[in-house]
């Protein structure tokens, strides 16, 4: 992976890609500011105004103009609300780059936002609210954050409440993007069949007048747990969807890379310890993974799966027995080897495209202000040993370190609690 970063006098950060495989270019750019920016009372508007670049600029006046735009050049484009960051992209055939470049820019620099359509897109952003609702396997996780960090802006969901929803005037989005769209904490990058000399000028040329200011600060959390915590959501469902995980480790962690081993082994695959004896030993469920998730300042490990009702704590006992197992006991070689192999081999995979090109160092850039090329990421997987991997479970699997979430309609919390302890 072959890049170039600039720092631009108003400190904007510009990280060029050239990929001469390719047929494709993508522009994404990039604000290091999500919901954990937000107070309690502006929960919510870092994501609608996502929704409101969208709604128009000087230049392109309605949503119509720019969707017929990127449309009439097969444009794939969209823009994603992030705790911790918000981006807009466009990826196009290689030479409509220029294209890409001038939309993606002209909607984050000049939107208009005016007032009827923020009345507007409330209704939008309400009824997204209540589909996720309705999608238990997504709104679970929330739940396990809400239950890990409290009132906590990292807590809170990235959508917001909805009376916060119906409350946003345009001056809270004015306030809020002069705050966190800053030159300091954007990064624009763009991927794929270019010409990085071309590219360069024309984001130098958009970017020129970008507002100035010192990137945002955010309230910082303390990991502290003193016992078992339980979640629970009583809702009539098909399923009872759970997430049972643990405290764990933030980004920059020394041990981070044993950790996203440990989580392979555990529930990375179709061959890992949860799948063989959740699903294919004991037909208990018929999707069952662990993830990690980090941010500056804390992270978890939690394993994700639906049952039907009865078996809710059969299924618990068994991801808790797993967790009991991996802490009490090295893995083999054998098995150390196929996760690490398995974690390079998907991370390749991910970086195929210039989208991902893209995404992967921007994001790299916004969160870490550094960036780790792939082959270092994977040299550090292949560090991991054996050791390293009991340490790390024998630090994260204790008793008062454990949380479950959960949506059902007949869930037992106190026998819940009983099994954690």
């Amino acid at each position: 992976m072959k890049y170039k970063k600039y720092t631009l006098k108003s400190g904007l950060r510009v990280i060029l890609a050239p990929m001469q495989d390719t047929e494709t270019a993508t522009v994404i750019v990039m604000t290091g500011v999500g919901s954990r920016y937000e107070t309690e009372k502006e929960n919510g508007l870092a994501h609608f105004l996502e929704h409101m670049f969208f709604k128009g600029t000087k230049r392109r006046p309605t949503t119509l103009d720019i969707s017929k735009e990127l449309d009439a050049i097969g444009a794939e484009y969209n823009a994603y609300t992030g705790k911790d960051h918000t981006a807009y992209y466009a990826k196009v055939e290689a030479h409509h780059w220029k294209t890409a470049l001038d939309v993606v820019s002209d909607l984050f620099l000049h939107a208009t936002l005016p007032e009827e359509e923020i009345d507007r897109e409330r209704g939008t952003i309400l009824q997204e609210i209540n589909m996720y609702e309705d999608i238990p396997a997504r709104r679970v996780g929330e739940h396990f954050e809400k239950l890990l960090y409290g009132d906590h802006p990292l807590g809170r969901e990235i959508l917001g409440p909805k009376e916060n929803i119906k409350s946003f005037k345009r001056k809270d989005f004015l306030a809020y993007l002069k705050r966190g769209y800053t030159a300091e904490n954007v990064v624009v990058g763009v991927a794929g069949k270019i010409d990085p000399k071309k590219v360069k000028k024309e984001i130098e040329k958009h970017f020129a007048d970008m507002r100035r200011g010192k990137r945002p600060t955010f309230r910082k959390i303390r990991e502290m747990q003193n016992g078992p915590g339980v979640f629970l959501q009583q809702k009539k469902t098909d399923q009872t969807h759970m997430i049972v995980g643990v405290r764990a480790y933030d980004m920059e962690h020394k041990d981070r890379f044993a950790l996203a081993v440990l989580a392979n082994i555990l529930g990375g695959g179709m061959s890992s310890r949860l799948f063989i004896e959740v699903r294919e030993r004991r037909g208990l469920a018929y999707s069952v993974h662990t993830s990690i998730d980090t941010y500056h300042d804390a992270g978890y490990l939690a394993t994700q799966c639906g049952v039907e009702h009865e078996n809710l704590e059969k299924t618990l006992s068994v991801i808790l027995g797993e967790y009991k197992k991996i802490a009490g006991e090295k893995v083999s070689e054998e098995e150390l080897r196929r996760a690490k192999e398995n974690i390079k081999g998907h991370f390749a995979l991910g970086l195929e495209g210039s989208d991902d090109i893209a995404g992967y160092l921007v994001t790299q850039e916004v969160l870490r202000q550094k960036i780790t090329l792939p082959k270092e990421r994977m040299k550090a997987i292949d560090r991991v040993t054996a050791e390293d991997v009991l340490r790390v479970a024998r630090d994260i699997f204790i008793g008062k370190k454990l949380n479950v979430a959960m949506i059902s309609p007949r869930a037992n919390q106190k026998k819940i609690e009983k099994l954690l302890v």
